[in-house]
């Protein structure tokens, strides 16, 4: 049995704070009541320089990279940035990890994608190593330091020792244990509250297998952000969604390894999005964003009137979600601050459950 104490829904903001009035959004927000920032990493800006940014331009928010790419740094460096956003931000700091995939991984950093389970493993073991001032001297699968045969010694931290929470983006079983066994948080994508149990079960088991529980743990999912005023809105709105996702399942992967289009499939949606997939290696591109369901995209993202809101996250809290990791849409600035003004008051209002408990 995994136990977990009740938790209050809080709401966080996912923004590349690259631009003076970016971070100048991530104030409002924070003024607004908003609990934290989750700054991406893909293949333009890095997520470190921006996360620095916002640590000395806020004062109460959590900071968190969502995510920062295993393989683009060594252990050593991520730890070292991660530690130095943790000073710079007087202990807000979180790092959000994740493999990424074969073709950021192979077609962008250079470097082989391979055994994802346990480089992720032996990062957060390592980084907690260094963080915690231990000197450094490791043997895995997949990292051994010092590197044998070789002149380094063991090396610990110049740096003070600190305590930073490590959150996993995972979305395989194998991954998803291995986040319930080690990380403090889980940077969830692909996610609809109807089918929680599909990544919350694997959680669960490893949390048991690593003899923790989950009362502190925060699960946090990825929404978009659209307020309606009636029905034919909110449904335009969906399919707009839904369209976006055509991408995701086409280009974000090969036609073997796709997280997300697996991810999918295991909540229920394997035939249609293999078709879309198979439309867009094909070139059809109208095609796939037509053959995405529309129930993706109203299932992942928060899209409706402000009484369709109030349900809507009333549905997250059940399913156990802990964390909103919210990309607000609107014309302006002051349009999307308005929208996240209101779900802060939305996630205020909504009582907090123990998310499904494991019979592990």
């Amino acid at each position: 049995m995994v136990d977990h104490l009740e938790q209050k829904l809080r709401v966080g903001l996912a923004i590349a704070p690259t631009t003076r009035e970016a971070i100048d959004f991530v104030r409002e927000a924070e003024k607004l009541g908003v609990e934290s920032v989750w700054i991406p990493e893909y293949w333009g800006y890095d997520a470190f320089t921006p996360a620095a940014a916002v640590a000395v331009a806020t004062n109460t928010m959590r900071i968190a990279t969502g995510i920062a790419q295993l393989d683009a740094r060594t252990p050593a460096m991520l730890a070292m940035s991660a530690m130095g956003v943790q000073e710079l931000s007087q202990g807000r700091f979180v790092l959000g990890i994740g493999t990424s995939g074969p073709v950021v991984m192979e077609g962008w950093h250079g470097v082989d994608f391979a055994r994802p389970v346990s480089r992720t493993r032996e990062t957060i073991e390592i980084v907690r190593m260094i963080c915690a001032g231990e000197r450094l001297s490791y043997s895995g699968d997949v990292y051994q330091i010092p590197r044998p045969g070789g002149l380094g010694k063991p090396i610990r931290s110049a740096a003070s020792p600190v305590e930073i929470p490590i959150y996993v983006a995972s979305l395989g079983p194998k991954n998803l244990h291995l986040t319930g066994e080690l990380a403090d948080g889980w940077i969830g994508n692909s996610f609809l509250a109807e089918t929680a149990v599909t990544f919350f079960s694997p959680i669960a088991e490893g949390a048991v297998a690593g003899g923790r529980n989950l009362s502190d743990f925060d699960f946090t999912v990825a929404v978009g952000l659209e307020i309606t005023h009636n029905e034919e809105e909110t449904m335009a709105a969906g399919r707009r969604h839904a369209d976006g996702y055509a991408f995701t399942f086409g280009a974000m992967g090969s036609s073997k390894t796709n997280y997300y289009l697996d991810a999918f499939a295991r909540q229920g949606f394997g035939p249609a999005v293999r078709e879309v997939q198979r439309l867009w290696l094909e070139g059809d591109r109208a095609g796939a964003a037509g053959a995405v369901p529309i129930e993706i995209g109203l299932g992942t993202n928060l899209v409706g009137t402000v009484d369709d809101l109030v349900a809507r996250v009333q549905n997250y809290v059940d399913a156990g979600v802990t964390t909103l990791r919210v990309s607000p849409l609107g014309e302006t600035a002051a349009d999307r601050l308005d929208a996240l003004g209101t779900l802060v008051d939305v996630a205020g209002g909504i009582k907090p459950i123990p998310p499904p408990q494991s019979n592990s």
